[in-house]
């Protein structure tokens, strides 16, 4: 039997695009629909203790990432998230994830420092209707929702909408 390394690369990108579409379509099928497209006004004291105020937050694009620490996928997307809080504006909420010495020690093991909120009892996850983690919001610096996505989104793609915010 000979193999037709040109059939195999085909199939390969089909499945591939296949694949791309079929997640959009998931993503945009499972998004929370908001009260408002305006992040909400907030002051509010992060997991490290220093204090996010969204007034502030408004000079720029705004990621809010909704993820939890029994969500198997929002541990394989935490590194992307990492990355991007070295160069955008990122705000974590972890939810319903336990006391903040259990968020901080698997902070420090995975080596992330992004910016997080404990979110114990689910009151944000309320407020923004999120029903399956993670769950990713994109403001403008005008604190307007641009994006919202549901589930695993690579670097390159967050890294993408933010670029097209700034």
């Amino acid at each position: 039997m000979k193999i037709n390394l040109k059939k195999i690369v085909k199939e390969v990108a089909v499945t591939l695009v296949i694949l791309f579409v079929v997640a959009n379509v998931l993503s945009y099928l499972r998004k929370p629909t908001l009260d408002s497209n305006i992040f909400p006004e907030t002051k509010t004291v992060l997991l490290d203790g220093a204090v996010f105020n969204s007034a502030e937050a408004k000079e720029k694009p705004l990621l809010v990432h909704f993820w939890a620490l029994w969500c198997p996928t929002c541990k394989l997307e935490a590194p992307n998230i990492q990355s991007l809080s070295k160069e955008y504006e990122v705000l974590s909420i972890v939810v319903s994830s336990g006391e903040d010495n259990k968020v901080k020690a698997y902070m420090k093991t995975e080596g992330l420092d992004f910016r997080v909120i404990n979110d114990k009892h689910g009151h944000w996850a309320k407020q923004f209707k999120v029903e399956a983690f993670p769950t990713t919001f994109i403001y403008d610096a005008n604190g307007t929702l641009q994006f919202t996505e549901v589930g695993y989104t690579t670097t390159v793609g967050l890294v993408t909408r933010m670029k097209i915010l700034q």
